[in-house]
């Protein structure tokens, strides 16, 4: 028998850190009540940074990812862990989704299941163009290029005629590395911001608005953007929730960012299944129904 039932992951800044701001404060907060969460439903929890190098990861059931917000910038040594230690026990969400979700073609999938994202072009690895001439074929000026895979707004970039030129040698250094994707900008994030909308285990939870600050475009809080409760329509849960089914398969926990598009629709900007805030300091009992669930599998 595996002695403890659920690892909570975070990173290593945040398992005793020593300087303490609002940002730790609220990270050190969620994985609290997480933890509390299900020890409530009696089960044995650990919290652990992800690179634990002495920690035993056979003798846990489940791994649950919350904070493990350094992953993208480690993401080699990250990927060479994810595949060990997926073979020693459960990861949640699973270790399938997790690669599916990591790369940011996972958008096409969702399209392809009905689910209506921002227009999304995929700069391929290698691709030698420059991004004015991609510009051109494609017959966008205002654009957001950014990273398949990254986090926390990691090389994201708001592009136009006037300013591309700035970015074209970045942008080679960038596609010779790693794959990239180009969209049309959303000018109605930065006049009524980003959706995220909490689904867990296929069910609406709870929800925040996320807003850029003045000028900005970017509604991470590493860049000043700030995050509001929000209180969805019928037809955004509903929407948040679809998106959530045509994943490759169930997940536990899930973050739909939603965004209106140029048309005014709703387009899923983000799905994110990995490590997402959840804001469970807005609503508690979200994370009562994460451990509910937990403990379902655990029983089963």
């Amino acid at each position: 028998m595996k002695p403890i039932d659920v690892v909570i992951l975070t990173d290593k800044r945040y398992t005793n850190p020593i300087e303490r701001n609002e940002y730790t404060n609220n990270v050190l907060q969620e994985d609290q009540l997480v933890k509390d969460a299900l020890e409530a439903v009696d089960l044995k929890v650990l919290r652990l940074a992800w690179d634990d190098v002495d920690f035993d990861w056979n003798t846990t059931k489940y791994v649950l990812f919350r904070t493990t917000w350094d992953y993208f910038d480690r993401f080699d040594e990250f990927s060479i862990w994810l595949s060990k230690v997926s073979q020693q026990t459960t990861l949640l969400n699973s270790a399938k989704m997790i690669y599916w979700n990591i790369d940011k073609h996972y958008l096409q999938d969702l399209a392809k299941n009905n689910v209506a994202i921002v227009p999304t072009y995929f700069i391929e690895k290698g691709d030698t163009r420059s991004l004015a001439e991609i510009h051109q074929e494609l017959a966008w000026e205002e654009t957001v290029v950014k990273p398949c895979v990254s986090g926390a707004a990691r090389h994201t970039y708001k592009l136009n005629p006037t300013n591309i030129s700035k970015h074209e040698s970045v942008f080679k250094s960038l596609i010779a590395a790693e794959a990239m994707l180009l969209q049309p900008f959303m000018h109605q994030i930065m006049s009524k911001g980003e959706i995220s909308i909490i689904v867990i285990n296929g069910k609406y939870t709870h929800a925040i608005l996320k807003k850029a600050k003045q000028g900005d475009f970017r509604v991470q809080d590493d860049f000043g953007g700030s995050v509001h409760e929000y209180k969805p329509s019928a037809t955004e849960i509903e929407f948040a929730e679809n998106a959530v089914k045509a994943c490759i398969e169930m997940p536990m926990y899930a973050r739909v960012d939603i965004i209106w598009d140029n048309e005014n629709q709703l387009a899923i900007s983000e799905l994110e299944l990995i490590e997402p805030e959840l804001w469970f300091r807005f609503n508690k009992n979200a994370a009562t129904q994460l451990a509910n669930g937990i403990k379902e599998l655990i029983n089963t």
